[in-house]
């Protein structure tokens, strides 16, 4: 009959990745009742290496949770796909585990943004973009990651879509600084977030931010196309950001950080400003 041979198996291991049942021990026996589990650690840990390689972007699951969490309870419409939250809801998992898969591996792109209308007080419109509701939550996990970072940096004047600030403390402070100076500039940028350009935006990106991943899905952010209502594919000519964009209001508070916090304050310290995104109320001391 021949010498008995040993059969090599593949066994789980409590992680449930598989090992061969003659690997040899590295950190010694583990004893449950009767049951003996050797583990091979070396190999245990060679694997998960090459496991974490195939992600080439530091995306968790846990992120894509917390970012979903927090576009769910924003209640926003559908976006060009037609998907409403509550049909989302219905398949969250399949939809947020390919959206983790890709972004992670850096193989997402955001699909078109839908333009949608919306009436103003004065009788007129304005135009807002709405990503579908996986880029909400792609934007979401990029600006979690970031506005921490840049927190640190704005101006304490400014007040718009920034946490723990909100428009009563910019009225507040207004008032406050109307005590002091008899004289105020009220402006508003007329098409701001439509015609931010993104060769500037950039350049201060590239000052707080090395990671490439996080340039990379920025850049495809601002270069994704937009349908317009009658349908039609229109594409970025190098400015803009949708208004109505997860992302959009902390790069509009990046580029106005250096375009028009810092130039006052370096160039016009005696004037002091209220900034509410794109509006804003300086105060001066004279006419002049």
């Amino acid at each position: 009959m021949g010498t008995p041979q040993r059969l090599e198996t593949e066994v789980p291991c409590r992680d449930g990745l598989p090992r061969s049942s003659n690997e040899t021990p590295v950190m010694g026996v583990e004893r449950r009742g009767q049951v003996i589990q050797y583990h091979n650690m070396k190999q245990l840990s060679k694997r998960m290496t090459l496991w974490n390689e195939t992600k080439s972007v530091p995306v968790s699951k846990e992120q894509v949770w917390l970012a979903y969490k927090k576009v769910r309870s924003n209640h926003g419409s559908a976006g060009i796909d037609q998907v409403s939250m509550e049909e989302y809801n219905a398949s969250r998992s399949r939809h947020l585990y390919k959206l983790w898969n890709r972004l992670a591996s850096g193989s997402y792109f955001p699909p078109p943004v839908k333009e949608v209308e919306i009436p103003k007080k004065n009788g007129k419109t304005r135009s807002l973009g709405i990503p579908t509701i996986s880029d909400r939550v792609a934007q979401m996990v990029v600006k979690d990651y970031l506005e921490p970072r840049f927190e640190k940096i704005f101006s304490r004047c400014s007040y718009g879509y920034r946490p723990g600030k909100n428009a009563h403390q910019a009225l507040s402070a207004v008032r406050e600084n109307c005590r002091q100076n008899d004289w105020v500039i009220d402006l508003d940028i007329k098409g701001f977030f439509d015609n931010i350009n993104h060769q500037k935006l950039l350049l201060a990106i590239d000052k707080h931010v090395s990671e490439k991943w996080v340039k990379m899905y920025i850049t495809r952010w601002l270069t994704a196309p937009v349908q317009k209502i009658s349908g039609d594919m229109v594409y970025k000519t190098g400015k803009g950001t949708p208004q109505g964009g997860v992302i959009s209001p902390l790069l509009a508070n990046l580029f106005l950080h250096y375009a028009m916090d810092k130039w006052l304050e370096q160039n016009h310290s005696t004037v002091k400003y209220v900034r509410y995104a794109d509006d804003a109320i300086l105060h001066c001391k004279s006419q002049r």
